[in-house]
């Protein structure tokens, strides 16, 4: 039953700071453009070639 009381406050923190980490992702900007992301990576841009 002493497991419990260690336990509890542990994840409660934990899960705490796992929405804290969402937040400040979706505050930051992390989700505005995902298909403009997804977008990019298939169009061949000339400068990301090496030199000749």
């Amino acid at each position: 039953m002493n497991i419990v009381i260690f336990l509890a406050p542990f994840s409660l923190g934990l899960g705490l700071m796992a929405l804290a980490a969402f937040w400040w992702t979706l505050r930051d900007g992390q989700y505005e453009d995902p298909a403009g992301d997804a977008a990019r990576i298939l169009v061949p841009d000339p400068e990301d070639r090496p030199a000749a």
